[in-house]
């Protein structure tokens, strides 16, 4: 049988190594008696196993004869053959993800491929695809109806600065230091914009739901630090849960290298609820309840801010084939505590933005921001107290800042591309601002973008950023930087 020969190898293995295993570890009296034991361990085997071949069918062996007046062999007993095998079921093969199968909508907007894949992230009108994806490497959960995708990706930068740019990890140009705070060149390498994202998708009687959970290293609890950067679910057009603010229009924003990007863009992580209100001809409409805590500056050691009423967004959208443009406000109420006293004010802003795409495959970004009190979700600003300011009589002063930007890319071949970015951003002068606070500053990046292939990109990108005080004081730093990125999944 077809057990039998491997069987008896491993025991006639078994006999030979045992004695001579405890030949070598025992005194002479005490092998004989080692001996004799694994001797019997041996025999027990055989036996097994001819009880094992005797019950898979296998035949005894007949007795020999041995001369004259022998009993003639018996003649040997018929053996039952053994049933064929029960034929296999044919596997079903595992389904294809892909967006018929997901009941996903495909984005209407013209694809393309930022560095940073933010925009894959964000919540969409009826949990349409990001532009661009078509949903790859989606896996049915078995048992349910769910599909599920890990993704994600490595992403090694490395900078080189000619003086001291503030923020060795990211370009931020409200950071830079001024005056006698410059330094010397310095060099910095660090992966900590690699990151993990799960996603999953399933239809249910309300629609699609779709949860994302995404996570890099820009934690503060060391130089990678586990940071969450999403964690939410969308039921057909109501969205909740912790990611980017439904203030800002990720398909507007410009492919740079550079993690921080331009500085006057909106940039907010947060828990929010929201609702899409789909319209016909690809517009729709988005309203959106935040909690975003504002940042305020006190002269009062004591004092502290008070979160007293949600942030609230509505917005306009449109969708086509050729990009989007949207048009959304922002409407806060800050105040604050004192042991001298308290205050409040409503604050707030509005952003234009939008996207356009050749057939070429160039694209146009854009955006114009503009408001009082709403610095905490713009990028130079946020986590500065620049919201508002409590004066000598406790009044509390919210700050007025304006700024746009734009970027271009353009693809030089199916291979090569390469994008310009420009941002300015302006925070108004106020006498109970420190002369060192921010005044304004300026963005500049052009890069060269080589993907040989979806899974790994390479790039190269020149950054210029200045900063500006309310003193009038100013200081610029200029950064290198090469990217190479390896996507999980593409």
């Amino acid at each position: 049988m077809p057990m039998s020969l491997p069987i008896r190898t491993l025991s006639v293995a078994i006999a030979l190594a045992l004695p001579a295993m405890a030949h070598a570890q025992a005194t002479d009296a005490q092998r004989d008696a080692e001996i004799a034991r694994l001797r019997q361990t041996v025999d027990n085997l055989m036996q097994r196993i001819e009880v094992l071949e005797s019950e898979r069918g296998t035949p005894a062996p007949a007795p020999v004869a041995t001369g004259a007046g022998s009993t003639p062999p018996a003649t040997p007993p018929a053996t039952t053959a053994a049933p064929p095998p029960a034929p296999t079921a044919p596997v079903a093969s595992a389904p294809i993800a892909s967006l018929a199968t997901l009941g996903v909508e495909a984005s209407p907007l013209p694809a393309h491929t930022p560095f940073d894949e933010d925009d894959q992230a964000g919540g969409r009108v009826d949990n349409e695809a990001p532009p661009g994806d078509n949903l790859e490497g989606f896996f049915a959960i078995p048992g349910t109806t769910t599909w599920l995708r890990l993704s994600g990706y490595a992403k090694l930068d490395a900078m080189m600065d000619d003086d001291d740019a503030g923020d060795s990890d990211q370009f931020i140009t409200s950071d830079i230091p001024v005056g006698d705070q410059r330094g010397d060149a310095r060099f910095n390498m660090h992966a900590r914009q690699t990151r993990f994202t799960m996603e999953a998708r399933r239809e249910t009687s309300a629609g699609q739901l779709r949860f994302l959970l995404q996570n890099d290293f820009f934690g503060s609890g060391g130089s990678y630090g586990y940071r969450l950067r999403h964690a939410w679910g969308q039921l057909g057009n109501t969205y909740a849960g912790f990611g980017w603010s439904a203030f800002m229009d990720l398909d507007s924003g410009p492919d740079t290298l550079d993690f921080a990007g331009p500085g006057a863009s909106p940039s907010a992580r947060l828990a929010s609820i929201r609702q899409y209100f789909p319209l016909r001809g690809g517009n729709q409409i988005i309203l959106a309840a935040e909690h975003r805590s504002g940042e305020i500056r006190f002269d009062d050691p004591d004092g502290r801010e008070r979160t007293a009423a949600p942030n609230l967004v509505l917005a306009a959208r449109h969708e086509a084939d050729w990009g989007n443009v949207q048009l959304a406000g922002l409407l806060r109420y800050l105040s604050y505590d004192a042991p001298g006293g308290s205050d409040s004010a409503v604050a707030g802003g509005a952003a234009l933005t939008g996207s356009w795409g050749a057939e070429s495959g160039d694209y146009f970004v854009y955006g114009v921001i503009g408001g009082q009190g709403i610095a905490a979700y713009v990028g130079d600003l946020g986590g500065l107290d620049l919201d508002a300011v409590v004066d000598a009589r406790g009044q509390l002063d919210t700050l007025q800042e304006w700024g746009g930007w734009v970027g271009y890319t353009h693809l030089w071949n199916s291979r090569w591309r390469s994008t310009l970015t420009y941002s300015r951003l302006y925070l108004e002068r106020d006498a109970l601002l420190a002369a060192s606070a921010f005044r304004r500053s300026d963005y500049a990046a052009a890069n060269l973008v080589w993907e040989p292939a979806p899974s790994w990109s390479w790039g190269v990108e020149l950054l210029y950023g200045k900063l500006q005080q309310q003193d009038g004081e100013s200081g610029d730093a200029m950064r290198l930087q090469t990217s190479l990125k390896y996507d999980f999944i593409k």
